[in-house]
């Protein structure tokens, strides 16, 4: 089951977002954004330790204010994990943000006017050594190119990148990474794939609103499938209406069903049929949510029944196949216990837990080898 994923990846630059390589050969990071008032600090700092719990690599803030930049550099002391300070418009903001310690600044070139200004956010962030992350966005793109292409085309995305991307070259800048984001899957695309030949800086992939939790993911996860598959991307955000939490949790499901990141479990599981001798749906419930602080990657395998129970099974790290009297567990492909419907979830998430911490010391083990 642990194949290595066929997909060859893109060669890109590497990047450090704080401690967080980007792009070259690091494993794509997952990133989220803070939908808390950035001013109220301590709502901030939570929803961040949330986010890291729930395993996100990268969580951006957003800036709008110089209050939010104080507070933003109070967040930064408390907090561990790599912070991108999304600034609009106001390049004293993002000098300030490098100032009190952001790890990255998103900015658009092109929004911060004068060629003074702009020169003066490069410094900042070639004296901090920090990257900048060009984000565009169909919603936003420039009066002139809306014009010009009457509007938002794949063409019209990448024209407003090129903008933003020469104003760092003449400036001798490469330490940035790019988003080219649209709403709909089909122009986002289009422009990654146009945009991905043309430059070997890090792409941070989104499809951008993409929606509520569901549809979202849905839209999400094809757009950001059919670029991945292609070898494009290293880093993501999954963007919804939904709690920031979510975005991660969605976005190791994107690319862990791709194997290009290895997080937690992979569960394999039945829909559930008629011939399903235990609760497939409400053993997956609970497994899922009991099971999440599990970062040690591995596959488990539930189903319902013995038509595709054991060969399912088999091939897993642990699988439980439905039987009748009494379900059967397999370990490493070989059958071993079995166990009755009304245990079967406390028991079956006791072996789990008991595989993932051997597999955990396993690897401490080749680490310290190695």
């Amino acid at each position: 089951m642990h194949h290595e994923s066929p997909i060859k990846r893109r060669i890109s630059r590497q990047i450090m977002v704080g401690n967080v390589p980007v792009g070259g050969d690091a494993p794509i990071s997952v990133q989220s954004m803070t939908n808390t008032e950035t001013t109220d600090v301590d709502a901030t700092v939570a929803q961040i330790e949330q986010l890291q719990k729930a395993g996100a690599d990268i969580v951006r803030v957003s800036v709008p204010s110089m209050d939010a930049a104080e507070a933003f550099g109070e967040i930064r002391r408390r907090v561990s994990l790599p912070l991108v300070s999304d600034i609009h418009f106001d390049y004293k903001i993002a000098l300030r943000a490098a100032e009190v310690g952001a790890d990255c600044l998103r900015i658009n070139p092109g929004n911060i006017g004068r060629e003074d200004r702009v020169r003066e956010v490069i410094a900042a962030a070639r004296h901090h050594g920090i990257p900048i992350r060009i984000g565009v966005n169909a919603g936003s793109l420039e009066k002139d190119l809306q014009k010009k292409y009457g509007e938002p085309t794949p063409e019209a995305l990448v024209e407003s990148a090129m903008r933003h991307i020469d104003i760092l070259d003449r400036h001798d800048f490469q330490n940035y990474k790019l988003s080219l984001k649209a709403s709909d899957v089909f122009m986002t695309v289009a422009a990654y794939r146009l945009i991905a030949a043309q430059i070997d800086q890090p792409l941070h992939l989104g499809i951008t609103e993409a929606g509520g939790f569901r549809s979202g993911a849905v839209k999400s996860a094809i757009g950001l499938g059919m670029l991945l598959m292609d070898g494009i991307g290293d880093t993501i955000r999954v963007s919804l209406a939904a709690d920031p939490v979510e975005e991660i949790k969605v976005g190791f499901d994107i690319l862990k069903s791709l194997k290009l990141r290895a997080k937690g479990i992979n569960f394999i599981a039945c829909p559930s049929c008629s011939r399903q001798n235990f609760d497939v749906i409400k053993t997956m419930n609970a497994l899922e949510s009991r099971l999440e602080d599990i970062d040690v990657s591995m596959d488990v395998a539930v189903i319902g029944c013995v038509v595709n129970g054991p060969g399912e099974a088999r091939e897993a790290d642990l699988g439980l196949a439905g039987g009748t009297p009494n379900n059967l567990i397999y370990v490493d492909g070989a059958p071993g216990e079995k166990v009755a419907n009304d245990v079967l979830i406390d028991r079956f998430e006791t072996l789990i837990r008991q595989k993932a911490a051997k597999k955990k010391e396993e690897q401490a083990t080749v680490i310290a080898k190695g």
